[in-house]
């Protein structure tokens, strides 16, 4: 399993995490994203007014047809729509990322002690790959150490 640790320091979540979710769209793939009641209010809306011209397929879980959302919210990492790729996009690990093929775990620069802590911990693990990702001075995203 691929666990991709980005670290939100030039650009926001509402920037980052759009892409993310429209490159699994447009793989085919489903995705949850996981975090508390008040983030997932304004992921919510972001999904449907990031651009103008489209919007990202999405659900809440507690709505009805949550199963078949190419893209749930939830504030738990159950997988009701079948995803296999689950975002934390509230800065908190939660180990039952590791049921996923791949997690994206998203982290501000006040939640970096929380994301080293992680970080640890799946150093080493069997069957885990972790990466850390950060932006340059051009907003690139590149691989660091």
């Amino acid at each position: 399993m691929l666990v991709d640790f980005y670290h939100l320091d030039k650009a926001p979540l509402e920037r980052v995490l759009p892409s993310i979710c429209e490159k699994i769209i447009a793989s085919g793939e489903r995705l949850l994203i996981v975090a508390g009641e008040g983030d997932l209010t304004r992921l919510d809306e972001l999904l449907w007014t990031y651009t103008p011209e489209s919007f990202l397929p999405h659900g809440r879980r507690e709505r009805p047809g949550s199963d078949a959302q190419p893209i749930l919210l939830a504030e738990a990492p159950e997988p009701l729509n079948g995803a296999a790729n689950i975002a934390l996009a509230d800065g908190q690990w939660r180990d039952d990322a590791l049921r996923f093929a791949r997690a994206f775990f998203f982290f501000s620069a006040a939640e970096l002690a929380g994301a080293r802590t992680a970080w640890r911990a799946l150093k080493g693990r069997e069957g885990v790959e972790s990466r850390y990702w950060k932006q340059d001075d051009r907003g690139k995203w590149v691989q660091g150490p």
